[in-house]
């Protein structure tokens, strides 16, 4: 478990509707990358440049494969679909975008069930 003070079924919520507001694509600015969870509240580091946590301390870790955890930016090998796609796996924004909202709204349901049954 990570160190992340914040709720988690809070944070993934708040992610859920910036992406359904537009979210990423609403912040593009052609110059600049944009880095999914990076550049949004996900991030334990959101709005630090000298981003001073580690990324084990943030609450997306604990959905971080092992093997994925020395990785730049682990975040990005999150599974987000039966099949294993990631942020880093080759597909279109749009595609990214879906996986990401279905994951999103999968893992908050799940969340909520554990949190129901006393186990969160």
């Amino acid at each position: 478990m990570s160190d992340d003070p914040r709720d988690v079924i809070e944070v993934l919520r708040c992610e859920l509707s910036f992406l359904e507001q537009g979210g990423y694509r609403a912040q593009k600015n052609p110059l600049v990358a944009v880095s999914h969870f990076q550049d949004s509240l996900s991030c334990i580091n959101y709005g630090l440049p000298r981003r001073p946590h580690g990324c084990n301390k943030c609450l997306l870790w604990d959905f971080v494969p092992e093997q994925y955890r020395r990785e730049d930016v682990p975040c990005h090998f999150i599974p987000l679909t039966p099949t294993g796609l990631t942020m880093e796996s080759r597909q279109s924004e749009a595609e990214l975008e879906q996986n990401l909202k279905i994951w999103l709204r999968d893992t908050i349901a799940k969340l909520e069930q554990q949190r129901a049954n006393g186990k969160l």
